[in-house]
């Protein structure tokens, strides 16, 4: 039987969502500031933006910046998409300084095929983009897998930070954490599954189930629009940008390097990212924490779990929308980003 033909029963097999075997720090009960809907939407209107290409050491990301007034507003990307996941939404941020760009290994950033993809070289990528554009006092809005990156930066610079915007995001480990099921595939999720020591290499890790499907164009493929496809609740707006963020996975170089890598590394992050609850509850900077009541894998607890660390937080749960809340709900995400708090 071929490896494709094995690797398609694989993954039908193990197609489950991922939980996450959590023990948190016990935290009091804090009442949520919790809003189902917000009152307003913004208003949209067209931008032009200009485009920068930030060093960042032998490589460049790929920056978008839109003038206007400040405190600048920072918008990143998670996995597996780009600053594309963004289009419906800068259009209701007219007349608000916006920079969004691509981390490295996405988008219209490089691509170094050989390069260590890491969460905590996002971190740096980041703060590069905010040192080089003289950013003073960015409002950090996160989605995904950039969490760990907006978050780290946050605790890293205080009050240079002027405040946190959290959407359909993960950091550290929660009795509510879940994962999709392709990051189950990919992920080397095993140390925050159990206590045992295994090498990178054990079956349980699915290594070599995750790069046979990775090295066949037409199983990677289907399992992206499968997977990504479902992060979408309307069928229009799936149908506009599903293919607009996969076109980077069928570019060369690819960003399935940087998607594998970072997969690769989610275990590490998360583990690391637990041993940093006391400065999330020590952030005094402003939190604003929207999610997507409707996602399966980030889900409505999650940003509970969020609202009870960050003591200064505020909570906004859009009933309907899914994962790619922004995608979802974009003029209602402008208004509460427009609205948020900062330093």
């Amino acid at each position: 039987m071929s490896i494709r033909s094995l690797s398609t029963i694989f993954v039908f097999l193990i197609l489950v969502s991922v939980k996450f075997s959590a023990h948190s720090e016990t935290i009091a009960d804090k009442a949520p500031n919790q809003l189902s809907q917000p009152a307003e939407k913004a208003n949209a209107c067209a931008q032009d933006f200009t485009e920068h290409q930030v060093q960042y050491g032998e490589n460049q990301l790929y920056v978008r910046e839109y003038t206007g007034t400040e405190p600048p507003v920072v918008m990143m990307h998670g996995f597996p998409d780009n600053l594309h996941l963004y289009d419906r939404v800068v259009p209701y941020l007219c007349g608000r300084h916006v920079v969004l760009f691509d981390f490295l290994g996405w988008g219209q950033s490089d691509k170094p095929e050989n390069y260590s993809y890491t969460f905590d070289d996002q971190t740096a990528q980041l703060d590069a983009i905010i040192q080089q554009l003289d950013l003073q006092n960015p409002l950090l809005v996160s989605h995904d897998a950039s969490g760990p990156a907006a978050i780290n930066r946050a605790l890293d610079h205080s009050e240079e930070t002027g405040g946190l915007v959290l959407l359909n995001t993960f950091y550290h480990l929660t009795p509510s954490l879940s994962a999709p099921e392709a990051i189950g595939i990919f992920a080397d999720l095993l140390e925050l599954r159990t206590e045992r020591q295994v090498e990178p290499t054990h079956p349980w890790t699915f290594s070599r189930l995750s790069q046979a499907i990775a090295n066949d164009k037409d199983m990677f493929r289907w399992l992206y629009f499968w997977q990504v496809g479902s992060f979408f609740r309307d069928e229009a707006v799936r149908e506009k940008f599903l293919p607009r963020l996969y076109e980077q996975f069928k570019e060369t170089p690819s960003t399935i390097p940087a998607f594998v890598k970072l997969n690769q590394d989610l275990g590490h992050s998360i583990g690391a990212n637990s041993q940093r609850v006391a400065e999330l509850i020590a952030f005094d900077g402003p939190v604003r924490i929207i999610f997507g009541a409707s996602d399966p894998y980030l889900t409505a607890d999650l940003a509970k779990d969020f609202h009870q660390v960050f003591p200064s937080s505020d909570l906004f749960l859009l009933p309907t929308a899914r994962h790619y809340v922004q995608m979802d709900e974009p003029a209602q995400v402008a208004h509460l980003i427009l609205t948020a708090k900062t330093r």
